[in-house]
């Protein structure tokens, strides 16, 4: 019997404005290993970035579309609104307190969020995120730390952490979220409500606010879409069943050579459902994962002229 319970949190992606500095702040500063420099399969002279723990396991991909010639987002209601990434300990937040410092990264300090230590700060262009502590934390399982990044083992990022998603529509968005995708409430104030999703905790987990302020603008500096985790093809061809059966417009089944993928929008918020596999290893060997432009078969045939298009920039890391 095919389990189509979502999992977790699959990927987040977001928008660049400069792939180059966007790939310099991921990996010498945040820490995260660039498992995968491909193009945007939908428009293929951009650049897609994905950055992960130490061998792209599903549920730690933070990517990035490189649209150079995008005006820049602006913030607001109907979006998602910040990312959150996961790492070992209350001591790790320290740590990258003191990097944030050392790299003049915008940052708002060590916080406390339902419970958890967290570290809210900022990319240059805006992009906002949030390191939530595991300490304490049961649930999703995280990946694992890369082994030969700037940020030690014990301290460093290793998975996407809760997911904030804030709109003007809050009770009608919750709804959603509960009665289609199966998420669960675990604790709710005033205009907020956490959610878990699988198996829960920091891995799993949705933060939804409500705001009837200004809607925000996509652009750089946003998040593009979220993706949740299911566990093959079967799986997700149930969704797009269930999709035509409730009447939501979806994209239909997307090979993306790496995962399965089926596009829905709900609202103004673009939710993705990608499967577990294929992954990231099975076209690059481990030690140089990331360093060369990847294609997926069908773009192959198109190398020259993609390589033509876009704006080189070296991802070969020092030996």
């Amino acid at each position: 019997m095919t389990n189509n319970n979502l999992k977790g949190i699959h990927h987040v992606t977001a928008m660049t404005n400069n792939a180059m500095r966007n790939y310099e702040f991921m990996t010498k500063v945040v820490g995260m290993r660039l498992v995968k420099k491909t193009v945007n399969q939908d428009d293929i002279q951009t650049y897609h970035t994905f950055f992960a723990d130490d061998v792209g396991s599903p549920g730690t991909d933070m990517t990035f579309f490189d649209f150079p010639n995008n005006p820049k987002g602006s913030k607001g209601t109907n979006s998602i609104s910040r990312t959150g990434l996961r790492v070992p300990n209350d001591a790790a937040l320290e740590y990258y307190l003191n990097r944030f410092e050392e790299h003049n990264v915008k940052h708002e300090g060590i916080q406390e969020l339902f419970g958890k230590k967290v570290l809210p700060f900022e990319e240059e262009d805006g992009q906002r995120y949030q390191l939530f502590s595991d300490e304490n934390n049961e649930g999703v399982a995280p990946g694992q730390p890369w082994k030969n990044g700037p940020v030690p083992e014990d301290k460093a990022v290793y998975g996407l952490g809760p997911i904030e998603i804030t709109v003007s529509y809050y009770d009608d968005f919750k709804k959603v979220l509960t009665d289609i995708y199966g998420m669960k409430p675990i604790l709710e104030e005033d205009k907020v409500t956490l959610l878990n999703v699988g198996e829960g905790g920091n891995g799993g987990q949705v933060i939804l606010r409500k705001d009837e302020g200004a809607e925000g603008r996509q652009g750089y500096g946003e998040v593009h879409h979220v993706s949740f985790r299911v566990e093959d093809q079967a799986a997700l061809a149930s969704w797009e069943e269930k999709y035509k059966q409730i009447g939501i417009g979806n994209s239909g089944l997307v090979d993306r050579f790496y995962f399965g993928a089926l596009y829905a929008r709900i609202g103004h918020i673009l939710i993705e459902l990608s499967t577990d596999g294929p992954g990231f290893m099975d076209d690059e060997p481990y030690e140089t994962l990331g360093e060369s432009l990847a294609l997926p078969p069908f773009l192959e045939p198109k190398r020259e002229y993609i390589e033509s298009q876009i704006r080189p920039f070296d991802t070969t890391r020092n030996k």
